[in-house]
């Protein structure tokens, strides 16, 4: 296993991007998530940077109240069709599908994953996620969404049988298959697979969550953990230590690599990148008023409040009612902000450089656009800011590396591609080329054997 220590960085593809006005920037694609082409171009371009993967969320239900911060959640390409689109025009990057096992079966997503693995050549993954979306249930014959703990105990049968199925069927050009023949609490399935092992051996598994069973199942079984957002970054070092050392109980800490989400707001000076932020957060489409503290779905990715003024009065115990949004906010009246509402004033000053007294000042729009929880640690900056955060993550072990939400596509990729990434490299903290050709090459993973048959 390796020694030392290496920067990884995934693209996590939103169509219309991941801020919530990305979708309206001028450069946007409306058409995005119809666009294969575009996806194609988009995965190519990440891969000539040198990133790990590109990944592929998905939700089983849709949602219009998303239409006005994440279009592209309300409907979008089914995965596995996008993702054998984006391995047919690439050769290096891994390809991430999203597959939920509280709505699927084991045999059909050992079939799907193996077969992408064989088409991509050894670069197909499984994002395993149980799924938070409780109109999921009724798209699927079912009265209620399950509980967490009934999710992750089916979760975790279905890894077994799906891991299983792919050491069943046959192995390189005259091996056999061999039945599964498995009899179990939720599943019951005979085997083998019908289709040959995967190139990989065993397709890389991602997870994300921050329950206790969800650290436990991504200590268990994941290559990849999704930190959430957290309020602190002692906490980011405390979640990723004990990944870590859950993964140790089961042998394999230095196999767990752990990807907390970023999004990089960067121009080539800090000025551009901060103009940048704020022409984003202008363009976001307020909340009504008349819910105020209303919570609202990010797009399956957790909750938040609502972006208006009454949300953010509330947070922050200042009364915005009729306030000019670009006007500037007395600093007494900062100074008197809840304790939350203080935490995200020293949010706003990290993001625009703006301060309650200072020369540039904290305005009440400022206010508003900081109540909605975000779905990722977001930096704004010029390249060597940028690249001086995600360093300090790295080598404070917060992180292992970044999966990369772009504000808005395509044009937030290309300039992190052609702005951070080569400082990264720079600094020999990124990889220059590819080791090898697939996902678990990257992830510096050995092709594992074949399991004893149960």
């Amino acid at each position: 296993m390796p020694t030392e220590r290496e920067l990884h960085l995934g693209l996590m593809f939103w169509a219309t991007g991941t801020h919530a006005a990305g979708w309206r920037h001028p450069d946007a694609r409306a058409d995005a998530a119809y666009d294969i082409g575009l996806i194609q171009e988009i995965s190519a371009e990440a891969e000539r940077a040198k990133f790990d993967f590109v990944f592929l969320g998905d939700r089983l239900a849709s949602d219009p109240s998303l239409q006005h911060s994440n279009p592209a959640q309300i409907s979008r390409l089914e995965p596995y069709a996008t993702a054998t689109a984006i391995a047919a025009a690439t050769s290096h990057i891994g390809v991430v599908v999203t597959a939920n096992p509280t709505y699927s079966d084991p045999y059909s997503i050992a079939r799907l994953m193996a077969s992408l693995d064989h088409v991509s050549a050894g670069r197909a993954a499984w994002n395993l996620v149980t799924g938070a979306d409780q109109a999921a249930a009724y798209n699927f014959g079912r009265d209620e969404h399950w509980d967490t703990a009934k999710r992750y105990a089916w979760a975790q049968e279905c890894v077994g049988l799906v891991r299983d199925l792919w050491d069943s069927g046959a192995d390189g050009a005259g091996g056999e298959t061999r039945p599964v023949g498995h009899r179990g609490t939720y599943f019951s399935v005979d085997g083998p697979l019908d289709v040959a092992r995967p190139p990989q051996g065993q397709v890389v598994l991602f997870n994300a969550g921050t329950s206790d069973q969800a650290r436990e199942l991504s200590a268990r079984e994941a290559d990849i953990v999704f930190a959430g957002p957290q309020p602190t970054f002692e906490l980011r070092k405390e979640y990723y230590a004990d990944i870590k050392a859950r993964a140790a109980r089961y042998g394999r800490a230095d196999q767990v690599t752990i990807l907390p989400g970023l999004t990089p707001i960067v121009a080539p000076t800090t000025r551009e990148a901060v103009e940048l932020h704020d022409l984003l957060n202008s363009l976001a489409v307020l909340a009504p008023e008349e819910k105020p503290g209303e919570v609202v779905r990010k797009g399956g990715i957790g909750e938040g409040h609502v972006r208006n003024r009454s949300s953010a009065g509330r947070l922050f115990g200042v009364d915005l009612q009729g306030k000019d949004l670009a006007a500037e906010v007395p600093a007494e009246t900062l100074a008197a902000v809840s304790e939350e509402g203080a935490h995200r004033l020293a949010e706003i000053t990290r993001l625009t450089r703006r301060t309650a007294d200072g020369p540039r000042r904290i305005t009440y729009g400022d206010l508003v656009h900081a109540t909605p929880s975000e779905l990722s640690h977001t930096v704004v900056g010029n390249p060597e800011e940028v690249a001086d955060m995600i360093q300090e993550w790295f080598e404070e072990e917060a992180a292992d590396g970044f999966n990369i939400y772009p504000a808005y596509v395509p044009g937030s990729i290309t300039t992190f591609n052609e702005l951070v990434v080569p400082e990264l490299q720079r600094r020999g903290l990124f990889r220059k080329d590819y080791g090898g050709s697939t996902l678990r090459d990257h992830l510096k993973l050995p092709l594992p054997p074949r399991r004893p048959a149960r």
